[in-house]
């Protein structure tokens, strides 16, 4: 699965460009179904399965986009000013490098401060691609970059650029490859523009229709010095979302998650997130509205260029939500 991952991050694919990504996807997912489709706004959407009675239609989504940053303005001397694709925060960026979509690299750095202590905010800092002058430079404004750094494996624990969510999209392409049976119709999406607001799943709920929805993505831990107070560690097991601040997870959803848990012997963390959302909110608000819930996968250092997850929380999302689609589901 590590072959995977690696794959999937190390493909350029941020929010709107997603291309790269999604030909990578269809590449591993044709090989388990051959009802796969590409919507209008890019979404794929894979279904497999045939409803038996008592089924339902089940929507996972894991969303295919990565953050980055946008060329606002290119200066005289050839340096760019850049303002960001989701939630990029700058104190992450300074000495960074990107990579844009034509392949050119750039240096992410700052301005003289007047205090070298103070934060400094994304007016202050700028891309020096190399480039003397502004009729030097080749990128205008528009151009897309990706953060660039190398997948890292360290045993049990992964580092890299973009496993948000880059690892929910492996996770979907694992159980898809051991899904044997279901008497569901499950419908995998590998969404398009999560980090700016949901987009993708808000159009492929409304196209699918499902009975329920569950969204694979990564949440931040409370594992590290000083952090914030969340009871989510790296290895201690895939969290069930409870809440984020986007959604409160069907209640019903989460008590049967925390039974097939116990009942098979996976560990499990619960999840209050105070900040951010996941795909689960477009779904639950699509038409009427869709019972729904989320898979999280615990993430140190989340939209930095090193993300870290560890392997035995991967694996064991992998059982649950076999798990999850291989029974009939009474709610």
């Amino acid at each position: 699965m590590k072959e995977l991952i690696q794959q999937l991050v190390e493909t350029t694919g941020p929010s709107g460009y997603e291309s790269k990504v999604r030909d990578l996807v269809i590449e591993n997912i044709s090989r388990y179904t051959k009802d796969v489709k590409v919507d209008a706004l890019g979404n794929v959407i894979a279904h497999m399965g045939n409803k038996k009675p008592g089924g339902l239609s089940i929507m996972l989504s894991a969303h295919m986009d990565e953050i980055g940053v946008i060329v606002t303005h290119v200066d005289d001397n050839g340096f760019l000013r850049f303002t960001t694709i989701g939630g990029v925060r700058a104190v992450n960026c300074i000495g960074g490098r990107v990579q844009f979509l034509n392949g050119l690299h750039g240096v992410i750095f700052v301005e003289k401060l007047e205090n070298a202590n103070q934060v400094p905010t994304f007016d202050q800092l700028y891309i020096d691609c190399g480039f003397s002058t502004r009729k030097e430079c080749p990128l205008q404004v528009g151009d897309l970059a990706i953060f660039e750094r190398p997948f890292i494996d360290m045993g049990k624990r992964i580092v890299s650029k973009a496993l948000d969510d880059r690892i929910g999209v492996a996770i979907q392409i694992d159980v898809m490859r051991q899904l044997k049976q279901t008497p569901h119709d499950v419908f995998f999406v590998f969404s398009t523009q999560e980090e700016v607001g949901t987009r993708g799943a808000t159009t492929s709920a409304y196209g699918i229709n499902p009975d329920l929805g569950i969204s694979i993505d990564v949440t931040v831990t409370g594992d590290t010095p000083k952090s914030a107070r969340m009871s989510v560690s790296l290895g201690k097991g895939p969290a069930i979302k409870v809440r984020d601040s986007g959604m409160l997870a069907d209640p019903r959803l989460v008590q049967h998650f925390i039974q097939i848990a116990e009942s098979k012997k996976i560990p499990y963390q619960l999840e209050v997130l105070e900040g951010g959302t996941t795909d689960a909110r477009a779904i639950q608000t699509s038409r009427a509205g869709v019972p729904s819930g989320s898979i999280s996968i615990p993430c140190r250092y989340v939209h930095s260029p090193s993300e870290m997850v560890d392997m035995d929380d991967v694996e064991n999302a992998v059982r649950l939500i076999l798990s999850f689609l291989s029974d009939p589901i009474n709610l």
